[in-house]
């Protein structure tokens, strides 16, 4: 196979940020509130892409991949961006996903179906690492 590099599928970014220690970032962040507008937060970082932006490009980009006729498809993303990825799977509403979180350790593995018959769609496994034990390796 050969892959297909989708930069919408890429992690967020964080504009002025980018390059500079989480420390500089963690002085200047503004956290989204409890209660209100999430997805089109200022988060105080000049060209830090919004939490809409970033759902929107993932969303579409899902929206896309998932227009190719074949069995099984495999995603390599970031794993902020996999919380997008399995809300537009499960195909909760954009403006719904800025209270979500679909979080997994880096190098695991989220399995996600959509049955034959029903075509209801499942998340099978979630951030799954038994791949990564070694007692488990073949």
């Amino acid at each position: 196979m050969k892959p297909i590099l989708d930069r919408r599928l890429r992690e967020k970014s964080y504009g002025e940020a980018e390059g500079k220690p989480q420390e500089w970032l963690d002085r200047r962040f503004v956290p989204p509130p409890a209660v209100g507008e999430r997805m089109d937060h200022d988060e105080n970082v000049k060209g830090a892409e919004t939490k809409a932006a970033w759902a929107q490009r993932v969303y579409a980009a899902m929206d896309e991949i998932l227009q190719s006729p074949c069995a099984h498809q495999i995603l390599v993303t970031h794993g902020g961006s996999l919380t997008f990825v399995v809300a537009s799977w499960i195909k909760m509403p954009i403006e719904s996903a800025g209270y979500a979180s679909f979080r997994a350790p880096s190098g695991s593995i989220t399995t996600l179906h959509e049955d034959d018959f029903f075509h209801n769609r499942h998340v099978v496994s979630l951030g799954d690492t038994l791949h990564l034990d070694p007692a488990h390796a073949d």
